[in-house]
């Protein structure tokens, strides 16, 4: 029987190598820096490699991590591009009211507040102007939604929904 697979959480990307012991330059995608290092071992999306981490500063915007068993430059430079994650289940439940993972909105479904459908959630973006829903029924037709209290006035991870009031007209 095959072994169900944990929801996954990525929590940044392999930059490339600093210095010529194995550290790696890593894009956390976590509120801070070291929050890479806060949940156990990291590993790749397949899961067929994990590293134990060590967070050792910040560098220009990156993490500087060390990883369990990359010794030398060549090996943290072959693991440029690597995204790294850890199982959901290893993240803390959110702190405060209206704060809320990204991957737990992934999959939701959509609908304006008269109850019409639009979709379901299928990522979060941030370009730099701050968070938008990307929402449709696949990437090719979907529309992008700005993630503020004013269009987003409901979530509902329990019940698997979220309300959207567009600023538009869909």
């Amino acid at each position: 029987m095959a072994e169900t697979q944990k929801p996954l959480v990525c929590l940044g990307v392999v930059a490339g190598a600093h210095g010529v012991r194995g550290l790696v330059k890593v894009k956390p995608f976590t509120e801070a820096p070291e929050g890479l290092a806060a949940y156990g071992p990291l590993r790749d999306e397949s899961g067929s490699r994990s590293w134990p981490v060590t967070y050792k500063g910040e560098m220009k915007g990156t993490a500087l991590l060390a990883l369990e068993g990359v010794g030398d430059r060549e090996a943290a430079q072959a693991l440029r591009g690597t995204r790294l994650y850890v199982e959901r289940d290893r993240l803390p439940p959110a702190e405060e009211e209206g704060e809320f993972y990204y991957a737990d909105l992934v999959g939701l479904k959509a609908e304006t507040p008269e109850g019409a459908p639009l979709g379901r959630v299928l990522a979060v973006q941030n370009y730099g102007a701050g968070d938008l829903l990307e929402v449709g029924e696949d990437h090719k037709s979907s529309a992008l939604y700005p993630f503020t209290p004013e269009v987003v006035p409901e979530v509902d991870l329990a019940g698997g929904r979220i309300v959207i009031a567009p600023p538009f007209e869909v």
